[in-house]
């Protein structure tokens, strides 16, 4: 009982009230998958089985029903407690920026905890941090290192790592180990300073190829047009790809190691406020390592997440 999480309570009234996992996974915004596997592990740790389930229809279990109504109280004895801690910590919003990723539950895990305003200003990992530092900000989804949080005063959870890949021309999806791919450096040190610093680190400690460009190609077609000009793979960076992956090219699992960037959720180092707190708190909730410690995973020296 230690490891149930109120989030899977909520996770099992949804489904409860639906009957269906698609419309609450909808309802939650999660993934139908993540949804499946936290009722799963709910069960396992109750010890008991809360649906029935086939490809056709969703229904409680006998113990599913005895348990809904004390979970229903649980939960909205909980709300009533973040309600009250909500008033208690003023009504003035609690401002995120980000780069390109948040968590697809952001919603739901601050809803019950604080305004959130999500800055609309979408702007690099160095800038985002900076602007938390100068009070811009209250908290920020970015990139950093352990220098940039002694520099600025800053205190950072992890919240979510992307395992990087390779894209390359042909048919050939295996593997490739990183010391036998392309990283590409960007010249506009402004935009790119994040990815520029991870780039040269992860090619001084793998062994993997830098190559400078000037067109903005770390991303987009033309990061496709780098890929089709390289002989070797070409890493992806974590800034993602608007543009659907070409017919000409695939993408490729990196091993040996695997290369994983980290989201921190950064904060001030002396936040005082109880809703900046509280969604900190909502947003880190049960996030684990992810995957990032790993025997074969790597991360940068620096980064605040690296054992």
């Amino acid at each position: 009982m230690a490891r149930v999480e109120l989030r899977q309570l909520r996770y099992f009234l949804a489904v409860a009230e639906e009957l269906n996992f698609g419309r609450a996974a909808e309802r939650l915004l999660i993934a139908g998958p993540s949804l499946s596997q936290q009722i799963k592990a709910l069960e396992r740790d109750l010890g008991v089985r809360l649906f029935d389930r086939d490809r056709r229809s969703v229904s409680l279990t006998p113990a599913g029903a005895a348990l809904l109504p004390h979970t229903r109280d649980l939960v909205e004895r909980a709300d009533d407690l973040k309600r009250r801690a909500r008033r208690l910590g003023g009504s003035e919003p609690v401002r995120l920026g980000y780069v390109n990723w948040l968590p697809p539950d952001l919603a739901a895990r601050t809803a019950a905890v604080a305004q959130l305003h999500v800055d609309a200003w979408v702007a690099p990992s160095h800038t985002q941090a900076a602007r938390v530092a100068d009070g811009s900000l209250d908290v920020a989804v970015c990139w950093v290192r352990t220098e940039d949080l002694a520099r600025q005063g800053l205190k950072a959870r992890l919240i979510g790592a992307d395992r990087l890949y390779a894209v390359s021309t042909g048919a050939d999806d295996s593997d490739v180990r990183v010391q036998d791919t392309t990283v590409l450096l960007d010249d506009d040190a402004t935009s790119w300073a994040s990815w520029n610093d991870f780039a040269q680190r992860l090619s001084g400690e793998t062994g993997a190829r830098t190559v400078r460009i000037s067109d903005g190609g770390i991303t987009g077609p033309a990061f496709f047009d780098h890929v089709r000009r390289s002989r070797r793979p070409v890493v992806n960076s974590p800034k993602g790809q608007t543009t659907p992956l070409p017919p000409d090219l695939v993408r490729r699992p990196l091993i040996g190691p695997k290369v994983y960037w980290t989201w921190s959720l950064v904060w001030r180092g002396g936040e005082e406020r109880t809703a900046v707190r509280a969604v900190v708190d909502a947003l880190t909730e049960g996030v684990g390592d992810l995957g990032i410690n790993a025997p074969d995973a790597w991360l940068p020296d620096d980064d605040p997440y690296k054992r």
